[in-house]
């Protein structure tokens, strides 16, 4: 849950309501100041960084250690490398206990507290129907899996089956079990390479990994680092939805959602999102949730378990949290917004 200390870091708003209003009034940055970007491939997709740094300095030590970071990350949490510490796990016989890496089993601890907070719409054990539906490691598919298939690989499934130990920071793989991490680690990524920069001194950054995001600080021009909130695109003719743009001041925003990764079959289209309780693709009309939280590995999870939920559900769970959330649904009209209470409050 988002503290009360969040609504004092953050300025939402619609593309109307003018910049000047969020000027900083503090001290700028040097005369010489300006964003510098870094970027790089991760995770099967692009990361970024934007920070401020006086013009013309090196950033070859920042680049090394983030890279570093993420590739440790995906030495550990990546289904798609067979030699990664969650692949061991994933191959281990029945009551084998694995010594986790600190950060996987930092992610893993918190997968699974979301998993029982929501009653099993998230599931990090689901790795095994991913691949089935071919959203996974396997890759493809454009046939729809049989019901015998289905409720085979469910039986294999169960975040409540795996044993952790936060002594010794041991996982117990039960037998069968399939991680998949990917609804979690980009956002764990981000809130890492966030620490790496604030390690190295940096104060005023943006950093981006495959559309998950974290903010701090503000910009040489003294405003902050505006970001718009995903959206997925809009048949012509249909009504949309407006924007909602954000300053991401100690803050992140990770979104969920279905209108890049489905597949198309017998005239249905069937979105990568699995929901754990059928076996199957969500089958409800929300097509993206937008989360914003203080560290972004929760802003994911937590995206990704209201996607789950569904319209209504989601709402009712995200009002529990207090979380500042936006779903957006598809109808015959077109697009569909729907804010929970803590973020319309946060609207300019």
């Amino acid at each position: 849950m988002m503290d009360g200390a969040v609504r004092a870091h953050v300025q939402v708003r619609r593309v109307a309501v003018p910049l000047h209003i969020v000027r900083r009034t503090a001290a700028p940055h040097a005369a010489d100041a300006s964003v510098q970007t870094l970027a790089g491939k991760t995770m099967g997709t692009r990361w970024s960084v934007k920070l401020v740094a006086p013009a013309g300095e090196p950033l070859h030590a920042v680049q090394a250690a983030i890279e570093m970071t993420l590739d440790r990350i995906v030495a550990q949490m990546s289904t798609y490398e067979a030699q990664s510490d969650i692949s061991r796990f994933n191959r281990a016989p029945a009551g084998t206990c694995q010594v986790l890496p600190d950060e996987f089993f930092r992610v893993l601890q918190y997968a699974l507290e979301v998993a029982r907070d929501s009653d099993g719409a998230y599931d990090p054990t689901v790795g095994s129907l991913v691949g089935l539906w071919g959203f996974g490691a396997l890759g493809q598919r454009f046939a729809i899996p049989s019901m015998d298939e289905i409720a085979a690989l469910r039986g294999t499934c169960g975040w409540d089956r795996i044993q952790l130990d936060k002594t010794h920071r041991t996982a117990t793989q039960p037998g069968g079990i399939h991680l998949d991490l990917s609804s979690v680690a980009k956002g764990f990524a981000v809130d890492r390479v966030a620490e790496v920069l604030r390690d190295l001194g940096c104060t005023d950054f943006l950093v981006e990994v495959g559309g998950e995001l974290r903010g701090a600080g503000v910009k040489p021009d003294g405003l902050p680092w505006w970001v718009a909130l995903e959206r997925p695109p809009t048949p012509d003719g249909l009504a949309s939805i407006s924007d909602i743009v954000i300053a991401l001041n100690d803050l992140a925003v990770a979104t969920s959602g279905s209108a890049e990764h489905f597949f198309d079959a017998g005239g249905h289209r069937y979105s990568h999102t699995i929901d754990p309780r059928s076996g199957a693709p969500v089958a409800h009309d929300l097509v993206s949730v937008s989360v914003l939280h203080r560290e972004c590995m929760h802003a994911d999870a937590l995206a990704t378990a209201l996607s789950v939920l569904g319209p209504e559900e989601g709402m009712a769970h995200a009002e529990r949290l207090g979380l500042a959330a936006r779903f957006v649904s598809a109808g015959r009209d077109g697009l569909r917004e729907r804010l929970t209470p803590r973020l319309a409050a946060m609207l300019a």
